[in-house]
């Protein structure tokens, strides 16, 4: 059975089995694929690349969702996520920013992670610049990736390599809105995992004491923490043989964690299968811009993936430098274009956040322009905002490992 989708002016054919099986699927599909820019920010009197992106999950009403940012000038935006009206921003930074999260339970309360050593908690309802609570680092921690388990008791946070150690290191977040300025300890560290940068952290969906990791050493590694140590917590080790630039868990009871590499592949892995006879890669892609061919357009990169409830499906979401964005459905037989998301950013989008409930999409990225995508929405300005050539302190940071690791392969 063929469903045809439509973006902009680009039209895409697109494959499946069985029509009575498929039939949910390529009707979650064809929203994915019918997605417009509904809402979009205003231009900031210091326009800087929107490196992440995350929605709190409201704790009232569908209406006081928000949207934060963290920008490369150091600082942390908070909008209205229906009409993307700027609220609030914590700056002067003493670090770089690597990531903002709402608490889960809380969606006043946000956390940050820095290059400086510590994660900061703030409290949007407060009029202050200060944080509430600084949970800090050893002196030579310099935090590049951070996440807070689903009931919000422990944050957790990566560091890059300082000689020879790289950690994951944990902290007790219960009590957050109740000692406003104190500063916390770590609960303690693991060191013996990684032997490089840890770029990603992220903890299971549902499940609060499992954590995944993915390193540049080309490790995606799976905890549970609530064992004693860290070599009875290591659950799976999952090699991607490239440097990991984002991971995330999917399939039903999230059972799977697949990761996206900085030189652009992919790797998908069933946890499941670990004590069974079965291989647990699901697939693997060296190289998805080689992988996916797209009419009249390119894949420059991968911004990372979501995994789609209702569906039981894993999208991967990349892109091109001139700001078009590419879904792309996943499955063990390989990767297929879902549709295009066109005339919304003028550079490379860098950061997203899906939103289940709507059926929603934010994007932000080097335009220093934050977006906001739903199903067959209608801009009221068209107005494409041009490209902004912004000198960043983390680009640097950006797939630095390309030349070693394709070398590698060969």
């Amino acid at each position: 059975m063929e469903g045809l989708f439509d973006c902009g002016t680009h039209r895409y054919v697109t494959t499946s089995g069985a029509a009575a099986e498929m039939t949910a699927v390529e009707k979650i599909e064809e929203q994915l694929a019918s997605l417009r820019i509904a809402k979009r920010s205003a231009l900031s009197e210091e326009p800087a690349y929107v490196l992440d992106v995350d929605v709190s999950n409201p704790a009232q009403s569908e209406s006081s969702r928000l949207v934060a940012v963290s920008c490369s000038n150091k600082s942390i935006r908070v909008y209205n996520r229906e009409t993307l009206n700027f609220l609030r921003e914590y700056s002067s930074q003493s670090g770089v920013l690597n990531g903002v999260r709402f608490a889960h339970a809380c969606d006043s309360v946000l956390f940050s992670a820095c290059s400086d050593g510590t994660v900061r908690c703030w409290d949007i309802r407060l009029a202050t610049q200060q944080a509430t609570q600084v949970f800090s680092g050893y002196p030579s921690n310099v935090f590049i990736s951070f996440d807070v388990s689903c009931n919000d008791l422990i944050i957790c946070a990566g560091t890059e390599k300082v000689e020879k150690d790289a950690f994951l290191v944990f902290w007790d977040a219960r009590g957050i809105t109740n000692c406003a300025s104190a500063t916390r300890e770590p609960l303690g560290v693991y060191s013996e995992s990684h032997n490089d940068d840890i770029t990603k952290i992220c903890f299971h969906p549902v499940k609060p004491n499992s954590v995944a990791s993915g390193s540049t050493d080309g490790l995606v590694n799976v905890f549970d923490i609530n064992k004693d140590n860290e070599d009875d917590a290591l659950i799976s080790t999952c090699n991607s043989d490239s440097s990991v630039s984002f991971i995330g868990w999917s399939g039903k009871d999230y059972k799977e964690v697949y990761c996206v590499t900085h030189d652009e592949g992919f790797c998908w892995w069933d946890i499941a299968q670990l004590d069974t006879e079965e291989s647990i890669t699901l697939l693997h892609v060296l190289d998805v811009r080689d992988a996916v061919c797209i009419e009249n357009d390119t894949l420059n990169y991968l911004v990372g993936g979501l995994y789609h409830e209702k569906a039981d499906k894993l999208f991967l979401l990349g892109g091109t430098s001139t700001g078009n964005i590419h879904l792309l459905g996943c499955g063990t037989d390989g990767l297929s274009l879902v549709g295009s998301l066109c005339g919304g950013h003028s550079a490379t989008v860098r950061s997203f956040c899906w939103n289940p409930a709507d059926e929603s999409l934010v994007t932000g990225g080097e335009d220093a322009q934050l977006l906001l995508w739903k199903p067959g929405a209608v801009e009221r300005s068209l107005t494409k905002k041009t490209s902004l050539k912004i000198a960043s302190s983390v680009q640097k940071r950006v797939r630095v490992h390309n030349s070693s690791l394709k070398s590698r392969k060969k």
